[in-house]
């Protein structure tokens, strides 16, 4: 109990004094603040010291070396398409079309890069699948398909035997150099870019086809080019007239060309199905997908997830303390593979282990 001093009735009350302590306040928060800033500095590089990214929060766009590598956020650049270089996207309704692509260095086509939610797919393995189809998620939650006869859709929100796709990857000496199917439809120019061919090349084989041989059926892009010609007549400044004269004798062709302006819009529509054939420049894409996704940088991490190690579980598999000489040798056979029998040599040395020779 709090012992008080004396109090008399009458007697005046004193003022409690008050202690002006907000700049010290202040200072004693700034001082916190910068304490705190410097721990977390710390303890960041102690962490990563190197600075080094991590692999598992990579968000930079690569290119898969295999097909079976592709997994998570994927782009599909149409890699014979130029001025500018599209890709498949989807909207909102499920319609698949040709969007062009802005994060381009050059026109080099492995350095795109999307800027677009509607440009981006999420691909996924189907399991039980031999040939190793992937599913093609939008951005909306609709699965890429495409129908018997070549129709592209993104509409259904559940996979089936339309939503399989199998990506195929195209060989180093094929031409490509398709006439087409004299259907009247134009294909697509190969690129003329210089770097275009340093991309590795695939196909997206759709279900519109067999499953093999001749009948396979793959996704296409055809380019319809149509120019428009306008003329626009210029009207001249010295403007007379003739008395006694008809127009008509005026209205010649020729003045008539002199006095005009030709313009010419060219229109260039790219339509998309899943009914082209391999020989078609117009089915090989350039494939972009998330470098964290990568199977072997998965590899990476969870290898070296299981090499960590700490001192306390060393020490408690050791069965006592442990010097810094021996902590590292362990932590060395940890990652050659040798760990379990440097840990026998340890017990047996400090007996330990009944049961070690």
């Amino acid at each position: 109990m709090a012992i008080k001093p004396l109090s008399f009735k009458g007697d005046s009350k004193k003022a409690k004094k008050r202690k002006h302590r907000s700049d010290e306040t202040e200072q004693d928060g700034h001082h916190h603040h910068q304490t705190s800033t410097s721990n977390r500095e710390t303890k960041t590089n102690t962490n990563n010291p190197s600075g080094s990214t991590d692999p598992s929060s990579d968000d930079s766009w690569t290119t898969p070396d295999i097909p079976s590598d592709v997994a998570g956020p994927t782009v599909l650049i149409l890699a014979d398409t130029t001025n500018p270089t599209m890709c498949l996207a989807s909207d909102a309704h499920g319609n698949v079309f040709a969007s062009p692509m802005e994060n381009i260095f050059e026109s080099h086509v492995e350095t795109a890069e999307p800027h677009d939610v509607r440009q981006v797919w999420v691909a996924s393995a189907v399991a039980g699948t031999a040939d190793g189809q992937i599913s093609l998620k939008a951005s909306h939650g609709g699965y890429l398909s495409c129908d018997g006869i070549g129709v592209l859709g993104a509409r259904r929100e559940a996979r089936g035997v339309q939503e399989g796709f199998v990506l195929e990857r195209v060989p180093v000496g094929e031409d490509g150099d398709g006439d087409g199917d004299g259907d009247g439809k134009a294909v697509v120019a190969q690129s003329s870019s210089p770097s275009s061919s340093s991309a590795t090349r695939y196909r997206l084989r759709t279900a519109a086809g067999t499953s093999t041989g001749k009948g396979r059926r793959y996704l296409a892009a055809t380019v319809t080019t149509t120019i428009t010609t306008t003329k626009t007549k210029t009207k001249t400044e010295d403007q007379t007239t003739v008395p006694h004269v008809k127009k008509s004798e005026f209205d010649d062709d020729d003045e008539e060309e002199d006095d005009s302006h030709k313009s010419r819009q060219r229109k260039i529509n790219i339509s998309l199905r899943g009914d082209g054939e391999a020989g078609d420049p117009g089915t090989e894409l350039v494939v972009k997908m998330q470098a964290r996704f990568k199977p072997r940088l998965q590899m990476n991490k969870a290898t070296k997830e299981r090499e960590k190690v700490s001192r306390r579980e060393l020490e408690q598999a050791a069965g006592r303390k442990l010097t810094d000489d021996e902590v590292r040798r362990l932590k060395r056979a940890k990652r050659d593979g040798s760990y379990y029998e440097n840990i026998l040599d340890l017990r047996a040395k400090s007996k330990h282990d009944k049961f070690a020779s």
